[in-house]
């Protein structure tokens, strides 16, 4: 701010300050300590593995109480982009997704945030540029952690096709169950 309470030579008062919203106006998954965020899209197959994953493990109802999950389907930028301007923060994030790299399909690996593929056809995916890229400064500036898991699709249809296929059926089972195991040891 220059002097006289102008900002940057515009001419024009300096913005006031921006205050912190209090705790109970920030969304859920800003205030737990654990977000898992479930990418993908249920109408084409083997792409709504993550949401999948996501509704077994609130079906089940195992998780503690500071872990939130999200169904954020294509548009994981919202909860990203509140998260970047947040002063307060899970400690962990978990994208859930589905990917084709070639392995056994219904395989569970974990991916850097480099590895996240551009390669899918919908803007709004998780894997577009930008998303990845808010990911990545969450890691590097938010003081917070980022784990990408993900599963090995049999393939992704080229037209609306909803439900998955058997291999990635049985895996959400196994995805569901290896994260429970993990959060309730760290509870």
């Amino acid at each position: 701010m220059r002097e006289g309470g102008r900002a940057g030579g515009t001419g024009l008062p300096a913005a006031p300050s921006l205050v912190p919203l209090p705790e109970e106006y920030l969304p859920e998954y800003c205030r737990k300590r654990v977000l898992v965020l479930g990418v993908g899209n249920i109408l084409y197959g083997d792409d709504g593995f993550g949401p999948a994953v996501i509704d077994e493990l609130a079906r089940r109802g195992r998780l503690p109480d500071d872990v939130c999950l999200v169904d954020a389907g294509t548009g994981a930028r919202k909860q990203l982009f509140t998260l970047a301007l947040s002063e307060r923060r899970p400690e962990l994030i978990i994208v859930i997704d589905a990917v084709d790299k070639g392995r056994e399909a219904g395989e569970i690996f974990e991916i850097e945030l480099d590895e996240i593929p551009f390669e899918k056809t919908d803007d709004f995916s998780m894997h577009q540029v930008p998303t990845s890229n808010l990911l990545k400064e969450l890691a590097e500036t938010g003081n917070l952690r980022v784990r990408v898991l993900v599963c090995q699709v049999s393939g992704i249809p080229d037209e609306i096709a909803p439900g998955l296929s058997p291999p990635l059926e049985a895996a959400v089972g196994r995805l569901a169950s290896m994260l429970e195991d993990r959060m309730l040891a760290d509870a």
